[in-house]
């Protein structure tokens, strides 16, 4: 059965009319890259930062077997040598990562996580290197725009580690392979079962109709599929973020959908007469000023829908970082970590053009700057808000469009979670722990302890005050001999129990950006 609706030609558009175009490079075999995963390796000494909202405790002892974290066990005090009496023995087989000093967090679960795009043609092994070398272990892919079976073919690579990748939980964007309209709820029930057999994990929505909008949500929750959505302009005033929620919908993309939500005055956003849709600069620009058409924090309606939400146990994943250059365009174009890892097909897609998705910045203002600064004041209120009051916050990148780079996309994330008002275990929280609760997968992954999967990250220096050494490029500083340098960013990512050197990782992908770009001269 092949359906089409409203959604398919926005997945088009989001693609960057990626059916014209051959799928990218698949992943390569894993090869010799990463080590174990072992009958057991003990994690020695380090300090964890467990993502469930505990402090830092060490130093500490970690226990793997195979892809299982078996036992964490306290060792002493900071800044004495170690009590021996107690540790985990080391037994014949046994394998030992010394991680005194070093410190250990969760790995973190990226919801927003797009594996390319075929326009583009962003290599597979690019994207996914990225991801783990920033400690990225678990990704949603949302819609799937390279194909669902090139997603599921990841997919099941990833889960066997056979090939170098993080965990990937595939949805499919609604109408995806349709050629006929979705304009009835039975239609759009059937969509829904046949992409459940088709492999999906779950379904991105950008709005239709109401009654299809709950058809399909209704049909994807009896079929357990998970379910988010981006509730484009073009929908939104049928159905905002309350009236998904009320549906069904569990988790919301990027903020749209939410201001209309709030509207007290007004039921359709105020458009200037000359707005097109069509045209980028007028789509971004004009989001830019709609969270000032928004109820203000502590109003009766700002409470009646953070409560609402809260209620249906809704999930808010904003991806902050994918809009950063709409309130600091320089700071975006000019990234230190463009020159040795972005992609030459990337960086011309992200120059303005009137045809690409996201490179929208024809005319890009002072003013235009100034309104995105002032909407994310009240976005960022709302989120912390939300956070404060039981609401749950994920983090996800959406990296790969607006000069936004896989992998560091997610780290800025982490920071502007901090300018909102998390504090810093809130912040880990939400990329850890609050992602798996969202993806129904905290029983398996999320935080450090005993039972879960053997997913984490160590990096040298303390992220808890400055979570740009997480970085791919490392924290910028001064050293004992008043020298500046970079420190190394994330050392080892492990994920199922498998050890990776992140810097190897991350050479690799210098490896690739050098060579495509002495293909491209």
């Amino acid at each position: 059965m092949r359906l089409l609706t409203t959604a398919s030609l926005l997945v088009t558009l989001l693609a960057g009319l990626a059916v014209a175009v051959a799928a990218p490079p698949k992943a390569p075999a894993r090869g010799d890259q990463g080590e174990g995963p072992y009958t057991r390796l003990i994690l020695r000494g380090g300090t964890l930062i467990n993502g469930e909202g505990a402090p830092p405790i060490g130093p500490v002892d970690i226990v793997i077997e195979q892809d299982r974290i078996v036992k964490v066990i306290s060792v002493g005090h900071p800044g004495v040598p170690v009590i021996e009496q107690g540790r985990p023995e080391a037994q014949p087989g046994d394998q030992e990562l010394d991680v005194s000093g070093k410190y250990i967090l969760p790995g973190f679960v990226d919801m927003h996580g797009h594996i390319g795009g075929s326009a583009e043609g962003i290599p597979a092994e690019y994207v996914l290197k990225l991801w783990l070398a920033h400690g990225i272990t678990t990704i949603r892919e949302p819609g799937s725009f390279n194909g669902l079976d090139w997603v599921k073919w990841h997919e099941q690579r990833a889960a066997n580690n056979t090939i170098v990748s993080p965990r990937i939980i595939p949805y499919a964007g609604f109408g995806m392979n349709a050629d006929e309209p979705i304009f009835s709820g039975e239609q759009a029930r059937a969509w829904v079962r046949d992409i459940k057999r088709q492999g999906a994990a779950g379904i991105k929505f950008f709005g239709a109709t109401p009654k299809v909008i709950e058809a399909a949500l209704d049909e994807a929750n009896k079929q357990q599929l998970g379910t988010m959505m981006h509730h484009a302009q073009l929908n939104v005033t049928r159905t905002n973020v309350i009236d998904s929620a009320r549906l069904g919908l569990t988790t919301m993309e990027h903020w749209y959908g939410l201001p209309e939500a709030l509207f007290t005055d007004q039921v359709i956003q105020d458009y200037p007469a000359d707005y097109n849709y069509n045209n980028e600069q007028d789509r971004f620009s004009e989001a830019g000023r709609l969270w000032q058409q928004a109820a203000e924090p502590g109003s009766e309606k700002w409470q009646q829908v953070r409560d609402e939400l809260i209620s249906l146990d809704f999930t808010i994943n904003p991806t902050l970082t994918i809009y950063e250059a709409s309130r600091d365009l320089m700071r975006e174009r000019q990234a230190i970590w463009h020159e040795d890892y972005t992609l030459p097909q990337l960086w011309d897609f992200f120059t303005p053009s009137r045809y690409a998705h996201g490179s929208y910045w024809f005319d890009w203002t002072t003013d235009h700057e100034v309104a995105w600064r002032q909407n994310y004041q009240k976005w960022m209120t709302f989120l912390n808000d939300y956070k404060n009051h039981g609401g749950r916050v994920t983090t996800g990148s959406d990296a790969g469009y607006i000069y936004k780079i896989y992998g560091f996309g997610l780290i800025r994330e982490l920071e502007l979670l901090r300018e909102a008002g998390f504090n810093s275990l809130e912040v880990i929280q939400a990329a850890t722990l609050n992602g798996a609760e969202a993806l129904g997968l905290e029983s398996e992954i999320g935080s450090v302890v005993p039972g879960k999967k053997a997913d984490m990250l160590i990096v040298d220096e303390n992220p808890m005050g400055n979570f740009k050494v997480l970085y791919g490029t490392g924290h910028y500083k001064l050293n004992d001999n008043n020298e500046p340098m970079r420190t190394k960013g994330i050392r080892y990512t492990i994920k199922d129990g498998i050890v990776y050197d992140a810097q190897e990782l991350l050479e690799d992908v210098r490896e690739l950006v050098r060579e495509a770009k002495a293909s491209a001269k």
